[in-house]
């Protein structure tokens, strides 16, 4: 499997990896499948700041993984908020542990001290997930996310990766 860069060609395979959580799940709140013209722009206003990465395997694109700004304030800089999408037969492969992985490598580079990530819940899949990674929750909020004719929780959870008294020049 090869971790790489994500590039504008990759929108399209991209659409098809979100799709299913669009249409079928509450993993995300979007109504909507987003449109590829969509997923250029975000990965090339991602890639202005952060890594956007896709994991692939005999040149197709298995998954992909991003970080983004957590708060628009120059005092939350360290910190950012990751998202990560795998195509439905990969997971359970190995696929997220290798974007995470690589991931986290390029945010702590950056200067990165904090990252975290924002789950619906109840996604017991991306909780473990994330609890596997070292992630823990800070943060639950109920009922504030409604699709599907129900409503659903939230819940942050946080992963620092750098020692507070190691806090790099400001870098974002």
């Amino acid at each position: 499997m090869l971790v790489r860069d994500v590039n504008l060609e990759d929108a399209d395979r991209i659409v098809e990896i979100y799709r299913p959580y669009v249409e079928a799940t509450a993993i995300t709140f979007d109504y909507e499948v987003p449109s590829v013209e969509f997923f250029e722009e975000k990965i090339s206003n991602t890639l202005q700041k952060y890594p956007f990465l896709v994991a692939e395997k005999d040149g197709v694109v298995l998954g992909y993984a991003y970080a983004g700004e957590f708060y628009p304030k120059a005092a939350y800089a360290w910190t950012t908020e990751i998202t990560i999408y795998l195509d439905k037969q990969a997971r359970g492969e190995g696929v997220g542990d290798e974007l995470y992985s690589e991931l986290e490598k390029r945010l702590y580079d950056k200067g990165i001290c904090r990252i975290t990530s924002c789950i619906s819940y109840p996604d017991e899949g991306s909780v473990s997930f994330h609890e596997k990674h070292g992630f823990r929750k800070v943060a639950h909020f109920e009922n504030v996310g409604y699709k599907f004719n129900r409503w659903y929780d939230v819940v942050w959870y946080q992963k620092d990766i750098r020692d507070d008294n190691d806090i790099p020049e400001y870098i974002v």
